[in-house]
């Protein structure tokens, strides 16, 4: 379900360790005061705990937030720590993410800027 919701909208993953007993609202305080973004944009914010084998999303859904909570039975989340950063990830860099893999793939094939051709 996660992985779907995600194809849609606009990806953030907060970086670091995120306390994981925050609820909605600490989470979208944090959305605001801490990175200065709109917790109401259409976009999808996912959270990460030390352990690295839970994840929360928060999502506005118009009427209301989603918070949608994952625990891994197996292995963890190869999550970036780099603190006090939001980063927007591509839906490919997403579903790495939910795959397990690492978000920065060195070897993928990254997309580029049309260059103007003389």
């Amino acid at each position: 379900m996660l992985k779907d919701l995600a194809i849609k909208e606009d990806v953030y993953i907060v970086c670091g360790y995120t306390d994981m007993r925050r609820s909605i609202d600490g989470l979208a305080a944090m959305i605001k005061g801490t990175f200065g973004m709109d917790p109401f944009a259409p976009s999808l914010f996912l959270f990460c705990g030390k352990r690295r084998d839970r994840l929360k999303a928060l999502y506005w859904e118009g009427d209301g937030f989603v918070l949608l909570y994952k625990r891994l039975e197996n292995g963890s989340f190869k999550w970036p720590r780099t603190p006090e950063q939001a980063r927007r990830l591509s839906h490919q860099e997403f579903r790495w993410l939910m795959d397990g893999l690492e978000v920065d793939q060195p070897k993928a094939i990254r997309n580029s800027k049309p260059k103007d051709i003389y």
